[in-house]
């Protein structure tokens, strides 16, 4: 190998990173704008609203690979800590989430590159973020919560819709598991119209 080559090679490799960096921020800041346009649902407690902040972290998972995804919803609840004021536990249990989601999701990508490749991951990523979110709202979330909003309080606005409901995890069950799967789905969904188009971008058109 000459040393014009090992340039070339070099060259190649600083661009690549310098890339890989770029989307990432990019996307990243995109996720943190996209965490603060957030959509009441009726049928939900007040307090759990939707967005689309997921959507970036999930580009960059396919387009880089699960790593970049998982970066993406770190750098944006960190952005997210210096304006909250959900005692850090909203954005640990925000990136947990979002982490798993896109991980599962890029790592079966990753193994068929494939627009099926893509939705199937998408699909079991979302299945995985609703079962996951189960266990983090039960266990992390909302024993934080307990100190400044009582258990009955916030078991009482999940009774205001569903009067049936008996208990946090059976709330957690019928409200939070099939809200966080179809949050996902809908980002599954959007990045397959337009991940085609943004692919060049993400990942440099020479490639």
């Amino acid at each position: 190998m000459n040393n014009e080559t090992k340039i070339t090679k070099t060259t190649r490799g600083m661009n690549k990173s310098v890339r890989y960096i770029t989307v990432t921020a990019m996307l990243a800041a995109v996720s943190f704008i996209l965490q603060y346009i957030e959509i009441s649902i009726p049928i939900m407690p007040t307090f759990i609203k939707f967005d689309f902040s997921d959507l970036p972290a999930l580009l960059g998972s396919f387009a880089l690979g699960p790593v970049c995804g998982v970066l993406i919803c770190l750098v944006k609840n960190v952005l997210h800590l210096a304006f909250s004021n959900s005692m850090f536990v909203g954005e640990l249990s925000n990136f947990i989430l979002g982490a798993v989601f896109v991980a599962v999701a890029g790592i079966i990508y990753k193994k068929k590159k494939t627009k099926t490749g893509a939705l199937v991951g998408g699909l079991i990523g979302a299945v995985a973020m609703g079962l996951f979110s189960i266990v983090s709202n039960l266990y992390l979330v909302y024993p934080v919560y307990y100190q400044v909003m009582p258990k009955e309080v916030i078991l009482g606005a999940y009774q205001a819709i569903l009067p049936s409901m008996k208990s946090i995890f059976q709330c957690l069950i019928c409200f939070n598991l099939p809200f966080t799967i179809i949050k996902g789905l809908i980002a599954v969904a959007l990045s397959m119209l337009i991940y085609k188009p943004l692919s060049p971008i993400l990942k440099g058109r020479n490639e």
